[in-house]
């Protein structure tokens, strides 16, 4: 192997990508001449010694650099080339372990240049660069032969994805090389020859021609045209938690009503190694039978799938809006037709109708609409849902018994609104609204609650939802106001009364139909619940509108000249992706930041909290009582409120994963997109301030303090020391080899990242984050198994995950090499002969000799806490008792010196 790889770098003339796409022929069995990634990348060479020069923002390397470490001498020009394939014979004779050396120097010096011309290379390649410079910098020190392997796999890594061009040729993007070598680039070709026709029309058999625009292929049986499939990425942008696309494919039939949808990609770490792919697949199903393009969109609660809300939320914004879009560009075969001619006239509400009506009268006109569901039917809808566990925990035995009834109509129409709420209720209530901000009002009975008890947790009414024209929002606390009663003529007494006001952020036009959905919930286990949707139709009736004349109608052109070709469904498609880019990620983000103020403010006091420990820590630690009590309680506080156990309203499931840094560090090769990021609002402030902490101090802000497993683990040894539960302690070389292994884990999961991130994620399941922490051991039982047994050695070996197995801290501690701060003290005795600090830190990352390794602390601060306990540490008894004994002292002499004064004075007297 080390011959071929010296045999290619002299045949490419040492440029990195020619050499990089022929390392990579060289694994799968390949040739040069295959022209793998090889064309177009010619090296160019100035005439000289040097290193290299810089052109057009792009590295070309001086063939001195490449080639000087076999032959021993410089090769400035083009005929060093030619000197180079001389050298064949002399390179064939040379060991294979010497090329091998030669190859990873090589490499190294390729990552080290591209380093030096840090501002040269686009934001994407630097910051990739850094990574993988930090990467060798945390290995480049070890003795251990297993890390010099991972270097090696690591350069080579580098060099396959961050390797510089030459000549101007433009650098192809990770992605474009990832479809050209691994031959995966998510398109609609590639999955209908996965998923057959039937899966969308049962009588189908099979597709037709794949169509360009726009992209979707039509479900034949035999020459009859039942529907059309495309997939939703094609549509609007898809990219979920992990930054890469959600791919679905979607069967609708000729009336654009969704046949099928059906998951066939995804790179989600939550439903890759979490949340099980029926639950997914169950609730993608739920999709069939709707029309988007003519009721609008009909997202579901937020919180159906638990555990997995942002992956849920993209799902629904991104069928539906896809949905739409693909309605509009997929008329007749793909051609889109003419815009309808806008209307003459326009309907809107008529203001001037302020006359009062009774409850008789609005209910009997249809001004107040109402909605009624028995127990029986909703037991019905679970069993039909296949939640036939939920329909047998019914709120009453008797299904006859009424579930819920609702009322509910727009109260901004001046006659309805005057009607319900009474005059001076709806002049105070149209003062405080904003030009044309509507309001509507539900009142409700019976055993089922509209309103739910989560908006006074979470400040969100989860159970209704106002639906118009393809949009849909929940309603917020700001936005509702408790009505007493009912105001209009025979109205009965409603226990439940709301008046909510349309969010300005949102439109409502009353004049035209719009729904109310109603989520029905029931638990079907300790922490599971089933969900269920029923909508409500509202359409204002004509007595409440006018027509008023449209100011942006244009009269019809003659038939003849009606001759205008199609719009082009690509610029359509272009427009539903432009705004898809913001309705989904960025409008899921937004809101995502709306719904969890609470959390995030509880999370910013947390980290503001450890920040002034860290900052006063010479101080706090002097008080060892004191201190521990607050760590074991930020501790708790960690595993139960950080770590979700006091349930999804109380807390938050905030455990880091190696997962994030696979997909962030995906992210940079793939284009960083902050609204991906932005979607979990405490993981990302989280992120925020692990990389603050590892920068300024180490790793031990997060894995210390942050982390919920690692709280789990310390917590339970507690209790297990307090139990006197025996510990166990490796030799210190032998524990200093097995933290090694961590970083081994995480840089073979990383290598994995860069080739198939779904592999990736299903190898970090090596974590048991996902099950002790989010999934709170609610998995199948080998995951379960699993994470008790690390549960179980960590009552004998303090935070033996930590110490040995955890690949999120060694991603942690190569970026932290950069901290800034190292405030953690030590006397001259620490180690030498005392061991105390050594036994009592509990990762063991206080060397023999007393130094702290940097790379395993977790910033528990007990070494600071000995270093200012006179009553344990050595150096502080020592110099007490040098204390002692020099006061002792001086006190003898002051009595000696006393003596013989009183002997002098004594003398003179005698005489």
């Amino acid at each position: 192997m080390g011959k071929l790889v010296c045999r290619i770098i002299a045949a490419t003339g040492g440029n990195a990508v020619s050499c990089t796409a022929c390392v990579y022929a060289a694994w799968h069995g390949s040739s040069r001449e295959n022209g793998i990634a090889l064309s177009g990348y010619k090296p160019e060479w100035k005439s000289g010694r040097g290193a290299g020069i810089i052109r057009n923002r792009q590295i070309v390397t001086d063939c001195d650099v490449l080639i000087a470490f076999w032959d021993g001498r410089s090769c400035g020009t083009p005929s060093s080339i030619e000197s180079a394939h001389k050298q064949r014979k002399t390179v064939h004779d040379i060991p294979t372990w010497r090329l091998s050396l030669c190859f990873l120097v090589v490499f190294l010096l390729i990552c080290i240049k591209s380093c030096v011309v840090f501002f040269c290379y686009d934001a994407q390649t630097t910051k990739a660069i850094i990574i993988v410079g930090q990467i060798m910098r945390q290995l480049a020190f070890a003795d251990s032969l297993v890390r010099r392997f991972a270097v090696m796999v690591m350069l080579t890594i580098a060099a396959l994805f961050f390797a510089e061009t030459a000549s101007g040729a433009p650098m192809p993007s990770a992605k474009e090389l990832r479809a050209a070598l691994f031959h995966s680039d998510g398109s609609l070709q590639e999955f209908t020859a996965k998923v057959p026709a039937t899966e969308f029309f049962p009588d189908a058999t099979g597709y037709g021609a794949i169509q360009e625009q726009p992209p979707l292929v039509p479900v034949l049986k035999g020459e009859e045209t039942l529907g059309y499939v495309f997939l939703n990425s094609d549509y609007v942008p898809s990219g979920g938690y992990s930054g890469k696309p959600i791919h679905i494919m979607i069967g609708v039939d000729k009336d654009f009503t969704i046949t099928k949808a059906k998951l066939v990609k995804h790179s989600e770490p939550i439903v890759l190694i979490g949340i099980p792919i029926e639950k997914v697949n169950a609730y993608i199903d739920a999709y069939t039978g709707r029309n988007y393009p003519r009721d609008g969109m009909n997202q579901d609660a937020p919180d159906v799938i638990s555990g997995a809300t942002v992956t849920v939320m993209v799902i629904n914004e991104t069928i539906a809006r896809s949905a739409i879009a693909a309605a509009k560009a997929m008329q007749d075969g793909g051609a889109e037709e003419a815009a309808p001619a806008q209307p003459k006239e326009l309907t809107v509400v008529d203001m001037d109708k302020q006359e009062k009506s009774s409850w008789q009268e609005l209910t009997g006109s249809g001004a107040v609409r109402s909605f009624q569901l028995h127990v029986g039917e909703v037991n019905e809808g679970f069993i039909k849902a296949k939640h036939p566990e939920a329909a047998e925990r019914a709120e009453s035995s008797n299904p006859e018994d009424e579930f819920i009834e609702m009322f509910y109509a727009p109260v901004t129409v001046p006659s309805i609104g005057r009607s319900l709420l009474g005059d001076a209720v709806y002049e105070q209530m149209t003062k405080q609204l904003q030009p044309g901000q509507q309001a509507i009002l539900v009142a409700g009975k019976g055993l089922y609650s509209f309103k739910g008890s989560g908006y006074v947790r979470g400040g969100i009414f989860d159970r209704l939802k106002l639906k118009q024209d393809g949009n849909g929002f929940h309603f917020r606390d700001r936005n509702h106001r408790r009505i007493g009663d009912i105001m209009a003529t025979g109205a009965p007494h409603f226990p439940e009364i709301a008046l909510f006001t349309v969010p300005t952020e949102q439109t409502l036009d009353a004049a035209r139909p719009w729904q109310l959905e109603l989520l029905v919930q029931r638990a079907t286990g300790p922490r599971d619940k089933a969900f269920i949707t029923f909508d409500m139709d509202y359409n204002l009736p004509a007595a409440y509108t006018k027509q008023i004349p449209n100011p942006d109608y244009v009269e019809p052109p003659p038939a003849a000249a009606q001759t205008a070709a199609p719009a082009d469904a690509a610029g359509s498609m272009a427009a539903a992706h432009d705004d898809g880019e913001l309705s989904v990620q960025a409008k899921i983000a937004q809101q995502a930041w709306r719904d969890k103020t609470v959390q995030i403010v509880v999370l910013g006091i947390a980290i503001f909290v450890l920040v002034c420990v860290f900052m006063l820590q010479d101080w706090i630690t002097q008080y060892p009582r004191a201190y521990k009590a607050f760590r074991n309680c930020y501790l708790i506080f960690t595993l139960f409120w950080l770590g979700g156990y006091l349930g999804a309203q109380l807390s938050v499931n905030g455990q880091l994963s190696v997962v994030n840094v696979l997909a962030f560090t995906n992210s940079l090769i793939n284009g960083f997109n902050w609204n991906v990021f932005l979607m979990d609002p405490v993981i990302f402030i989280l992120w925020c301030a692990t990389a603050f902490g590892s920068l300024m101090w180490n790793r031990g802000f997060f894995c210390g303090w942050l982390c919920p497993f690692g709280a789990l683990q310390e917590l339970t040894n507690y209790i297990a020391k307090k139990l006197h539960v025996p510990q166990f302690k490796f030799p210190f070389k032998v524990h200093e080899r097995m933290t090694a292994i961590k970083y081994i884990i995480f840089l073979l999961l990383f290598g994995f990242s860069l080739y198939d991130m779904g592999l990736a994620e299903h190898l970090a399941e090596v974590e048991p984050f996902k099950t002790a922490i989010i999934l709170k051991f609610g998995r199948a039982w080998p995951y379960v198994a699993f994470a008790l047994i690390l549960l179980l050695i960590g009552l004998f070996i303090e935070r033996f995950y930590c110490r040995y197995l955890c690949p999120m801290g060694a991603a942690l501690a190569i970026p932290a090499k950069l901290r800034l701060f190292n405030w953690l003290k030590r006397y001259p005795e620490c180690g030498n002969p005392c061991q105390k600090c050594a036994q009592d830190c509990p990762v063991e990352a206080i060397f023999p000799e007393g130094n702290i390794n940097e790379n395993e602390c977790i910033q528990c601060l007990n070494c600071q806490v000995l270093y200012h306990d006179k009553s344990r540490c050595m150096h502080l008894l020592i110099a007490i008792e040098k204390a002692k004994k020099q006061k002792a002292r001086e006190e003898r002499n002051e009595e000696i010196r006393a003596a013989r004064a009183g002997a002098t004075k004594v003398t003179p007297e005698k005489a």
